[in-house]
C-alpha cells in the first residue's frame, strides 16, 4: 500500500541527516513504494558502466541515489 507522501516533484529541499545534511535542491522524482526521493546534486554516487552503444568508452558515471523521505524537509520559496 503507498502512502501519501507531502513533496513533490519540483519542491525544493533541505536534506536534514545524512553526509549532505544542509545541502538544498530540487526533487527530480519521487518514489511511493521505497518513501524516497532523488534530490538533484545531492548524494551524487560514482557508478562503473561497461562500453556500449551509448557510452562507447564506459568508465565512471555520476548518479543521483535515492534519499528516505524522511531525512529531507521542505523549504518555502
Amino acid at each position: 500500500m503507498a502512502v501519501k507522501l507531502k513533496i513533490k516533484k519540483g519542491d525544493k529541499v533541505r536534506i536534514i541527516t545524512g553526509e549532505d545534511r544542509g545541502k538544498e535542491g530540487e526533487v527530480a522524482a519521487v518514489l511511493p513504494k521505497s518513501e524516497q526521493v532523488i534530490v538533484s546534486g545531492c548524494k551524487v554516487a560514482k557508478k562503473a558502466v561497461k562500453p556500449s552503444e551509448k557510452n562507447k568508452e564506459g568508465g565512471f558515471i555520476s548518479k543521483e541515489m535515492p534519499i528516505h523521505i524522511s531525512n529531507v524537509k521542505k523549504v518555502e520559496g
